[in-house]
């Protein structure tokens, strides 16, 4: 009896699936190419894919222009610069409205608490009495903050050759620091008591002390 030739298209029972066959398996099928929901995602992955492309990029960049001082962020509670000199005009204030801390950088021993004293005589109101160290050229340096400078005016009247130097406190307080030039407060009959302007450099010449 002759034997019934093999079927090639068949292995052990399992159909043999050839190339052409596994091509048609995995063909898109042109219906779903055209459906619109598709077409439509594949274009939404596009954006996406660019703007995220597009952010990387432009993050960098400004990166890179921050770090290289090309760009610079503003802080939201920057203020703007001041004149390190006050330039405004001032009125002579009640001394019983000023506060004043004394403190001696002349190293000469009991200066503070004299000169707190006769300040006191004149109806400024003390605070602190003490020593700094604080190297300046002038007779004396009056310390304070914005707030301070009409106060600050008043006091420089008091004590000739005086000059201001501003800080970043918030209220009206000073600081009078008594350099080893510190001769004497002017006389209370001799103040100029009229509206002025604060002196903050060196005056070219001291005058004399009454």
């Amino acid at each position: 009896m002759a034997r019934k030739p093999k079927d090639p298209t068949v292995y052990h029972g399992h159909h043999v699936v050839n190339g052409r066959q596994l091509r048609e398996q995995f063909r898109e099928d042109p219906e779903a190419l055209e459906d619109p929901s598709r077409m439509w995602r594949r274009v939404r992955h596009g954006v996406a894919i660019a703007l995220l492309a597009l952010i990387v990029v432009f993050g960098a960049g400004t990166a890179w222009a921050i770090l290289s001082g090309y760009l610079t962020i503003p802080q939201p509670n920057a203020q703007p610069a001041l004149p390190a000199c006050p330039t405004g005009t001032y009125d002579y204030v009640p001394a019983d409205q000023i506060s004043v801390n004394v403190l001696n950088a002349a190293s000469r021993e009991g200066l503070a608490r004299q000169v707190a004293d006769q300040l006191a005589a004149r109806k400024f109101v003390i605070k602190d009495v003490g020593n700094e160290t604080y190297p300046t050229e002038a007779v004396a340096v009056i310390r304070g903050g914005i707030a301070g400078e009409a106060a600050a005016f008043t006091l420089q009247r008091n004590v000739p050759g005086s000059i201001y130097v501003r800080d970043g406190r918030s209220d009206a307080s000073l600081d009078l620091i008594l350099a080893p030039g510190y001769k004497a407060l002017t006389d209370p009959a001799l103040i100029d008591q009229t509206p002025g302007t604060i002196t903050c450099d060196l005056p070219t010449s001291t005058p004399p002390v009454r």
